[in-house]
């Protein structure tokens, strides 16, 4: 069940870090925030979205190592997010950002992470 829970847990944080990462380029094309907007607004606004990232991404890893009696090694808990990252990253893209398209080339490097994850979990 700590399987479980670490994924949920790194899917709500990744939800969070891409706000915190690319949410104010939305804001801005949406004129809620201007390009004038000071660079350091933006960055506070960020690191206030990132606290509260961080507010899952540790419990999650905190229950997924084994080392605490968790399903994945610290590898496993890696790669297993850098595919949460992007999966959350990609359909954040294709949602708010219309002008973004999916090519055949980003699908074929999502298919390498996902090959990554079947190799990093290989004995």
């Amino acid at each position: 069940m700590n399987a479980f829970w670490t994924i949920v847990l790194l899917v709500i944080s990744n939800i969070f870090m891409t706000f915190a990462w690319y949410g104010h380029l939305k804001l801005q094309q949406m004129k809620v925030l201007s390009s004038a907007t000071p660079l350091y607004v933006v960055i506070l606004i960020s690191w206030l979205i990132a606290l509260a990232e961080y507010s899952f991404q540790v419990p999650a890893n905190r229950i997924g190592f084994n080392g605490n009696g968790g399903s994945f090694s610290l590898m496993q808990l890696k790669v297993i997010q850098e595919v949460i990252t992007l999966t959350v990253f990609t359909i954040f893209t294709v949602l708010f950002f219309r002008g973004e398209s999916l090519q055949w080339n980003h699908l074929a490097a999502f298919g390498c992470l996902v090959a990554a994850v079947w190799l990093v979990f290989l004995k």
